[in-house]
Protein backbone atom coordinates (compact mmCIF):
# COMPACT_ATOMS: atom_id res chain seq x y z
CA UNK A 1 0.00 0.00 0.00
CA UNK A 2 1.30 3.10 -0.88
CA UNK A 3 0.30 5.91 1.67
CA UNK A 4 0.78 9.77 1.18
CA UNK A 5 1.00 12.26 3.94
CA UNK A 6 0.69 16.13 3.66
CA UNK A 7 2.13 18.39 6.01
CA UNK A 8 2.85 21.91 7.32
CA UNK A 9 5.11 23.92 9.01
CA UNK A 10 3.15 26.66 10.62
CA UNK A 11 3.66 29.68 12.65
CA UNK A 12 3.11 28.98 16.35
CA UNK A 13 -0.02 31.13 16.69
CA UNK A 14 -0.61 30.16 21.11
CA UNK A 15 1.65 33.62 21.88
CA UNK A 16 0.60 35.99 19.77
CA UNK A 17 2.08 39.83 20.04
CA UNK A 18 2.10 43.11 18.82
CA UNK A 19 4.79 42.29 16.31
CA UNK A 20 2.68 39.42 14.37
CA UNK A 21 1.96 41.55 11.68
CA UNK A 22 3.67 43.42 9.58
CA UNK A 23 2.65 47.20 8.31
CA UNK A 24 1.04 45.42 5.21
CA UNK A 25 -1.17 43.18 7.12
CA UNK A 26 0.42 39.89 6.61
CA UNK A 27 1.74 37.55 9.12
CA UNK A 28 5.23 38.60 10.34
CA UNK A 29 6.47 34.69 10.14
CA UNK A 30 10.16 35.90 11.13
CA UNK A 31 8.56 37.11 14.58
CA UNK A 32 6.69 33.78 15.85
CA UNK A 33 8.49 30.28 15.85
CA UNK A 34 7.50 27.74 13.24
CA UNK A 35 5.94 24.22 14.15
CA UNK A 36 4.99 21.58 12.74
CA UNK A 37 0.68 21.62 12.60
CA UNK A 38 -1.32 19.95 15.24
CA UNK A 39 -3.88 18.43 13.12
CA UNK A 40 -1.43 16.77 10.79
CA UNK A 41 0.56 14.93 13.26
CA UNK A 42 -2.51 13.38 13.90
CA UNK A 43 -2.78 12.09 10.18
CA UNK A 44 0.91 11.25 9.95
CA UNK A 45 0.04 8.71 12.87
CA UNK A 46 -2.71 7.13 11.17
CA UNK A 47 -0.83 6.26 8.12
CA UNK A 48 2.44 4.88 10.69
CA UNK A 49 -0.28 2.76 12.35
CA UNK A 50 -1.44 1.44 9.12
CA UNK A 51 2.50 0.60 7.82
CA UNK A 52 2.74 -1.09 11.33
CA UNK A 53 -0.53 -2.93 10.97
CA UNK A 54 0.48 -3.71 6.65
CA UNK A 55 4.10 -4.82 6.07
CA UNK A 56 4.99 -3.31 2.82
CA UNK A 57 3.29 -0.07 2.88
CA UNK A 58 5.31 3.29 2.36
CA UNK A 59 4.64 6.59 3.80
CA UNK A 60 5.51 9.10 1.49
CA UNK A 61 5.48 12.42 2.96
CA UNK A 62 4.63 15.83 1.07
CA UNK A 63 4.46 19.96 1.87
CA UNK A 64 4.60 23.05 0.63
CA UNK A 65 6.79 25.31 1.72
CA UNK A 66 10.13 27.78 1.88
CA UNK A 67 13.48 25.39 2.51
CA UNK A 68 12.81 25.89 6.14
CA UNK A 69 9.45 24.06 5.99
CA UNK A 70 12.17 21.21 5.58
CA UNK A 71 12.34 20.74 9.20
CA UNK A 72 8.77 18.83 9.75
CA UNK A 73 9.61 16.74 7.08
CA UNK A 74 13.06 15.37 8.94
CA UNK A 75 10.26 15.04 11.87
CA UNK A 76 7.78 12.66 9.38
CA UNK A 77 11.44 10.71 9.22
CA UNK A 78 11.97 10.88 12.89
CA UNK A 79 8.85 9.33 13.57
CA UNK A 80 9.02 6.70 11.08
CA UNK A 81 8.17 8.17 7.18
CA UNK A 82 10.01 6.63 4.77
CA UNK A 83 10.57 9.19 1.90
CA UNK A 84 9.44 13.19 1.90
CA UNK A 85 9.29 15.74 -0.31
CA UNK A 86 9.50 19.42 -0.07
CA UNK A 87 7.37 21.63 -2.76
CA UNK A 88 9.37 24.95 -2.68
CA UNK A 89 9.74 27.37 -5.59
CA UNK A 90 9.45 31.22 -5.49
CA UNK A 91 6.65 30.78 -8.24
CA UNK A 92 4.63 29.52 -5.39
CA UNK A 93 4.49 32.44 -3.38
CA UNK A 94 1.36 34.08 -2.14
CA UNK A 95 -0.34 31.17 -3.06
CA UNK A 96 -4.33 31.01 -1.86
CA UNK A 97 -5.86 27.68 -0.71
CA UNK A 98 -6.91 26.89 -4.91
CA UNK A 99 -3.10 27.30 -6.22
CA UNK A 100 -1.57 25.51 -2.98
CA UNK A 101 -3.98 22.52 -3.25
CA UNK A 102 -3.05 23.14 -7.18
CA UNK A 103 0.54 22.59 -6.23
CA UNK A 104 0.15 19.81 -4.14
CA UNK A 105 -2.15 18.17 -6.34
CA UNK A 106 0.65 18.10 -9.12
CA UNK A 107 3.13 17.14 -6.36
CA UNK A 108 0.76 14.01 -5.88
CA UNK A 109 0.76 12.84 -9.03
CA UNK A 110 4.63 12.94 -9.16
CA UNK A 111 4.59 10.30 -6.68
CA UNK A 112 2.15 7.89 -8.61
CA UNK A 113 -0.37 4.91 -7.21
CA UNK A 114 -1.51 5.50 -3.96
CA UNK A 115 -4.39 4.01 -1.99
CA UNK A 116 -5.09 6.91 0.62
CA UNK A 117 -4.12 10.58 1.20
CA UNK A 118 -3.96 12.12 4.58
CA UNK A 119 -3.91 15.58 6.15
CA UNK A 120 -5.08 17.73 8.83
CA UNK A 121 -8.50 18.99 9.31
CA UNK A 122 -6.82 22.37 8.70
CA UNK A 123 -3.69 24.40 9.75
CA UNK A 124 -3.87 26.63 12.31
CA UNK A 125 -2.76 29.48 10.65
CA UNK A 126 -5.28 29.47 8.02
CA UNK A 127 -8.18 27.42 9.63
CA UNK A 128 -9.73 27.33 6.55
CA UNK A 129 -10.30 23.34 6.08
CA UNK A 130 -9.78 23.58 2.36
CA UNK A 131 -6.98 22.45 0.92
CA UNK A 132 -7.53 19.01 1.89
CA UNK A 133 -10.89 18.57 0.17
CA UNK A 134 -9.88 20.68 -3.04
CA UNK A 135 -6.56 18.78 -3.37
CA UNK A 136 -9.49 15.50 -3.54
CA UNK A 137 -11.40 17.26 -6.11
CA UNK A 138 -8.21 18.44 -8.30
CA UNK A 139 -7.52 14.22 -8.04
CA UNK A 140 -10.50 13.77 -8.89
CA UNK A 141 -11.03 11.11 -5.51
CA UNK A 142 -13.41 10.89 -2.63
CA UNK A 143 -13.06 12.24 0.19
CA UNK A 144 -13.73 11.98 4.27
CA UNK A 145 -13.19 14.91 6.30
CA UNK A 146 -13.19 15.37 10.39
CA UNK A 147 -12.12 11.92 10.75
CA UNK A 148 -11.48 10.79 14.40
CA UNK A 149 -9.86 7.37 13.08
CA UNK A 150 -10.31 4.75 10.58
CA UNK A 151 -11.80 1.25 11.11
CA UNK A 152 -10.64 -0.93 9.04
CA UNK A 153 -9.13 -0.85 5.33
CA UNK A 154 -9.86 -3.79 2.58
CA UNK A 155 -7.62 -3.43 0.06
CA UNK A 156 -9.12 -6.69 -1.64
CA UNK A 157 -12.69 -4.41 -1.91
CA UNK A 158 -10.76 -1.79 -1.97
CA UNK A 159 -12.49 -0.02 0.96
CA UNK A 160 -12.40 2.24 3.41
CA UNK A 161 -14.52 2.49 6.68
CA UNK A 162 -13.80 5.89 8.90
CA UNK A 163 -14.96 7.27 11.86
CA UNK A 164 -16.20 11.07 11.30
CA UNK A 165 -17.01 13.59 14.10
CA UNK A 166 -20.04 15.95 12.68
CA UNK A 167 -22.36 18.20 14.53
CA UNK A 168 -23.97 16.40 17.61
CA UNK A 169 -22.07 13.21 17.24
CA UNK A 170 -20.24 11.04 14.94
CA UNK A 171 -21.03 8.59 11.76
CA UNK A 172 -19.30 5.57 10.26
CA UNK A 173 -18.79 6.40 6.73
CA UNK A 174 -17.22 3.67 3.90
CA UNK A 175 -15.42 5.03 0.71
CA UNK A 176 -13.70 3.14 -2.26
CA UNK A 177 -10.13 3.83 -3.11
CA UNK A 178 -8.24 5.63 -3.50
CA UNK A 179 -9.69 8.15 -0.82
CA UNK A 180 -8.35 11.34 0.86
CA UNK A 181 -9.47 11.59 4.40
CA UNK A 182 -8.82 14.75 6.78
CA UNK A 183 -7.78 14.09 10.90
CA UNK A 184 -8.83 15.92 13.34
CA UNK A 185 -7.09 16.53 17.31
CA UNK A 186 -9.16 13.49 18.46
CA UNK A 187 -7.20 10.27 16.56
CA UNK A 188 -4.44 8.50 18.04
CA UNK A 189 -1.57 10.36 19.98
CA UNK A 190 0.92 10.80 17.74
CA UNK A 191 3.61 9.11 18.84
CA UNK A 192 7.80 10.13 19.89
CA UNK A 193 10.39 10.65 17.95
CA UNK A 194 12.48 7.35 17.33
CA UNK A 195 16.50 7.82 18.70
CA UNK A 196 17.52 6.08 15.53
CA UNK A 197 15.92 7.08 13.05
CA UNK A 198 16.49 11.03 14.55
CA UNK A 199 21.21 9.69 14.51
CA UNK A 200 20.31 8.75 10.56
CA UNK A 201 18.02 11.58 9.45
CA UNK A 202 19.26 14.14 11.20
CA UNK A 203 21.87 15.46 8.53
CA UNK A 204 19.27 14.78 5.50
CA UNK A 205 18.96 17.60 3.41
CA UNK A 206 16.14 17.89 0.05
CA UNK A 207 18.25 17.05 -2.82
CA UNK A 208 16.64 17.94 -6.48
CA UNK A 209 15.37 15.58 -8.45
CA UNK A 210 15.37 12.84 -6.36
CA UNK A 211 12.06 10.51 -6.14
CA UNK A 212 12.60 7.86 -3.48
CA UNK A 213 13.06 5.35 -5.36
CA UNK A 214 16.78 2.49 -4.66
CA UNK A 215 17.88 4.66 -7.97
CA UNK A 216 18.40 7.70 -6.08
CA UNK A 217 21.77 9.27 -5.17
CA UNK A 218 23.10 7.16 -2.75
CA UNK A 219 22.45 9.56 0.23
CA UNK A 220 24.44 7.47 2.82
CA UNK A 221 27.51 9.41 0.59
CA UNK A 222 26.88 12.15 3.12
CA UNK A 223 25.27 10.69 6.10
CA UNK A 224 28.05 8.54 7.54
CA UNK A 225 25.17 7.58 10.61
CA UNK A 226 23.43 5.61 8.75
CA UNK A 227 25.61 3.27 7.76
CA UNK A 228 25.68 1.94 11.42
CA UNK A 229 22.04 1.86 11.69
CA UNK A 230 21.24 -1.39 11.56
CA UNK A 231 17.85 -1.29 12.48
CA UNK A 232 16.64 0.65 9.23
CA UNK A 233 15.96 -1.99 5.90
CA UNK A 234 18.73 -1.76 2.94
CA UNK A 235 16.48 -0.39 0.78
CA UNK A 236 15.79 2.56 3.47
CA UNK A 237 19.49 3.15 4.00
CA UNK A 238 20.77 3.49 0.24
CA UNK A 239 17.33 5.45 -1.13
CA UNK A 240 17.50 9.47 -0.62
CA UNK A 241 14.41 10.40 1.94
CA UNK A 242 14.32 13.98 1.04
CA UNK A 243 13.62 15.73 -2.45
CA UNK A 244 13.47 19.10 -3.09
CA UNK A 245 10.65 20.14 -5.89
CA UNK A 246 10.03 22.92 -7.75
CA UNK A 247 7.49 24.16 -9.84
CA UNK A 248 8.98 22.20 -12.99
CA UNK A 249 9.56 19.39 -11.22
CA UNK A 250 5.94 18.74 -10.40
CA UNK A 251 5.31 19.31 -13.93
CA UNK A 252 2.97 22.09 -12.82
CA UNK A 253 1.53 25.30 -14.91
CA UNK A 254 3.18 28.48 -13.29
CA UNK A 255 0.48 30.54 -14.27
CA UNK A 256 -2.05 28.28 -11.55
CA UNK A 257 0.59 28.48 -8.80
CA UNK A 258 1.10 31.70 -6.96
CA UNK A 259 -0.05 34.77 -6.95
CA UNK A 260 -1.30 34.32 -10.80
CA UNK A 261 -3.18 31.28 -9.81
CA UNK A 262 -4.56 32.75 -6.56
CA UNK A 263 -8.11 34.56 -6.68
CA UNK A 264 -8.36 35.78 -3.40
CA UNK A 265 -7.41 39.17 -3.67
CA UNK A 266 -7.22 41.16 0.24
CA UNK A 267 -8.31 44.76 -0.65
CA UNK A 268 -8.28 46.37 2.52
CA UNK A 269 -7.04 45.29 6.19
CA UNK A 270 -8.16 47.02 9.23
CA UNK A 271 -6.26 46.64 12.50
CA UNK A 272 -8.78 46.80 15.39
CA UNK A 273 -7.27 47.59 19.17
CA UNK A 274 -9.72 45.92 22.04
CA UNK A 275 -9.55 48.15 25.10
CA UNK A 276 -11.14 47.53 28.33
CA UNK A 277 -12.54 51.01 30.15
CA UNK A 278 -13.17 49.20 33.28
CA UNK A 279 -13.02 45.60 35.48
CA UNK A 280 -16.12 44.37 36.72
CA UNK A 281 -16.34 41.49 39.06
CA UNK A 282 -18.95 38.90 37.98
CA UNK A 283 -20.26 36.91 40.94
CA UNK A 284 -19.42 32.90 39.66
CA UNK A 285 -22.85 31.70 41.35
CA UNK A 286 -25.65 31.06 38.63
CA UNK A 287 -27.42 34.43 39.34
CA UNK A 288 -24.37 36.30 38.37
CA UNK A 289 -23.75 34.32 35.53
CA UNK A 290 -27.52 34.32 34.32
CA UNK A 291 -26.72 38.71 34.56
CA UNK A 292 -23.59 38.01 32.98
CA UNK A 293 -25.23 36.39 29.93
CA UNK A 294 -28.09 38.88 29.25
CA UNK A 295 -26.04 41.66 29.37
CA UNK A 296 -23.55 40.15 26.56
CA UNK A 297 -27.23 39.52 24.41
CA UNK A 298 -28.16 43.26 25.47
CA UNK A 299 -24.87 44.61 23.75
CA UNK A 300 -25.18 42.10 21.40
CA UNK A 301 -21.83 40.54 22.19
CA UNK A 302 -24.26 37.10 21.85
CA UNK A 303 -26.88 36.48 19.36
Amino acid sequence: MNIIVLVKQVPDTKNITGEAMTPEGTVNRAALPAVFNPDDLYALEAALQIKDKNPGTKVNVVTMGPPSAAAVLKECLYRGADFTALVSDRGFAGADTLATSYAIKCAIEKIGDYALVLCGRQAIDGDTAQVGPQTAEKLGINQITCVSNIESIDMSKKEIIAHRSIMGGREKVKAKLPVLVTFTEEGESPRPASAIKTMTYKRAVPVSGTTGSPNDPVWLQSNPDAETSSALSEDAQNTNPMALWDIPAISADPIQCGLSGSPTKVKKIDFVVLTASDIRYIDPGEAGISELIHDLIADHTFG
